[in-house]
């Protein structure tokens, strides 16, 4: 149970990270069409209440896909940075094949343009680096713990 409630917090932490860049996109004037909360509150069926995008945005990268990388990470080899990445790549796939498309963007966002394409798979990227670098450095601290109350005995 504490592996989960660790991969939580690390999804949390990506979504934090991922959100930081998306804005900071935003705010550059790149790519103005891909606005996940945007699309997320539209297919939630209250399109304009930013909110409802954020908050389901922020449950789908820390509760959903932080629980997910908890079960599936044991099963992938390499350091958990690259595990985040290698799940963060299928969570992209997820997204293009299902959200895009009941989001009105196409298939792949191609509706978008090309550009969406490889903008989303580097913003996932950066979030499962993230979070299997929170993760590692989670359960890093987990076993200097418990090795420590070890040592004290």
């Amino acid at each position: 149970m504490e592996r989960y409630c660790k991969g939580v917090t690390a999804g949390f932490v990506a979504t934090v990270v991922l959100s930081i860049v998306m804005v900071a996109k935003s705010a550059a004037g790149m790519l103005p069409d891909l606005n996940v909360p945007a699309m997320l509150s539209s297919i939630l069926d209250a399109p304009g209440v930013p909110a409802v995008g954020w908050i389901a945005h922020f449950v789908i990268g820390a509760v959903i896909w932080g629980l997910l990388f908890t079960a599936f990470s044991r099963k992938m080899r390499g350091p958990f940075w690259l595990r985040g990445v290698k799940f963060a790549t299928w969570a992209w796939l997820m997204m293009m094949l299902f959200i895009m498309p009941v989001a009105g963007a196409g298939y792949f966002g191609l509706a978008l343009g090309y550009d969406v394409l490889v903008a989303t798979l580097v913003l996932h990227w950066i979030y499962g680096f993230t979070l299997g670098l929170t993760y590692a450095l989670e359960m890093r601290t987990t076993v200097y713990r418990h090795q420590s109350y070890d040592h004290q005995s």
